[in-house]
């Protein structure tokens, strides 16, 4: 008499089928979730442009020579009238940001930019936005006293 039921290859088979799907779907969500944070990124430098434009509406410049994006009398980036310094503020954006900021007070002008986490691994990518209006990926962490997105 046969006993109904898998055989032990059959079982691992079908755990192995498992497991080769289960990796294709982890794989497909960690790109979704690199992807959704370089969004997050995109759109807090989004915010951090407008809230750049209310602070010169109510300054008149950009500030104080800087390459801080915290701290200072005078520094745009720490502006909370015009939430400035939310923007610049790394807990608000994903794990493992990091945000460079440079303003120069004659001719008055910024730049912020911040890593993108989907970077490509022989290069830094991150995303920048300038004064000018500017708003596009750079392959390099803004120099020191450097208000363009190049």
């Amino acid at each position: 008499m046969k006993k109904a039921g898998f055989t032990l290859i059959e079982l691992l088979v079908v755990i192995a089928i498992i497991g080769i799907l289960a990796s294709v779907v982890l794989a497909s969500l960690n790109t979704a979730r690199k992807k959704g944070n370089d969004a997050k990124v995109k759109a807090q430098l989004s915010g951090l442009r407008v809230a750049a434009e209310l602070y010169w509406d109510s300054a008149g410049n950009y500030g104080i020579t800087t390459n801080a994006c915290s701290g200072g009398v005078g520094n745009m980036f720490a502006d909370t009238a015009s939430n400035m310094a939310t923007y610049v503020d790394g807990a608000n954006y994903p794990a493992g940001t990091t945000i460079t900021c440079r303003a120069i007070a004659a001719p008055a002008s910024y730049a912020v930019s911040a890593n993108l986490s989907d970077a490509n691994a022989a290069a830094v990518d991150n995303w920048c936005v300038d004064s000018t209006g500017v708003s596009k990926a750079i392959a390099s962490y803004l120099a020191s006293g450097d208000t363009t997105c190049n």
